[in-house]
């Protein structure tokens, strides 16, 4: 569906760039064609800013959605998230982040979860990365309670992890 989607956007770079920081940011864009994050909205001048582009192209990028019903469809239901990862210590919970060997192998996140379970930790959020978008796609776990040194120790020697982190 990713490619779907980027490919409506083949031979315009710029808008490419921009339909990605809507995708990876999980902004949305409402019957107007304002980029919005649930009712807040997004000058489309902060976006052109940080995707490096005139703001005419952040206009153009979502006329062209609104005008088709499969880009419509996604961009007026995405959803963003909060991610707890960088305050979870502050808040007395664990944070691991898996680097795994290839993200698109099957069996990493039940691998992982199987894991942390035989600890009897409970997982309060977990986020990946789509591989899709990121060059070093991570999973991000936040648990119930600090991570012990054994846990980190058997969660790199599964056969599907390159590294683990704990923050």
């Amino acid at each position: 569906m990713w490619s779907e989607i980027i490919g409506k956007f083949k031979g315009m770079p710029s808008q490419e760039k921009v339909i990605r920081v809507l995708l990876e940011r999980g902004f949305q864009v409402n019957a107007e064609g304002h980029v919005v994050s649930g009712a807040i909205e997004i000058p489309h001048t902060q976006i052109a800013k940080e995707v490096g582009v005139d703001r005419r192209v952040v206009d153009a990028t979502t006329e062209m959605i609104l005008k088709d019903e499969v880009l419509k469809r996604v961009f007026m239901n995405i959803r963003s998230i909060a991610s707890l990862r960088d305050v979870a210590p502050m808040l007395g919970l664990g944070v691991i982040i898996i680097t795994p060997d290839n993200a698109q192998n099957v069996g990493i996140i039940t691998d992982v979860t199987s894991v942390i379970a035989r600890y009897n930790l409970s997982i309060r959020q977990a986020v990946t990365d789509d591989p899709f978008f990121s060059d070093d796609p991570k999973m991000t776990l936040i648990t119930n309670d600090v991570i012990p040194g054994e846990l980190v120790s058997d969660l790199r020697k599964l056969k599907n992890v390159r590294s683990v982190t704990i923050l």
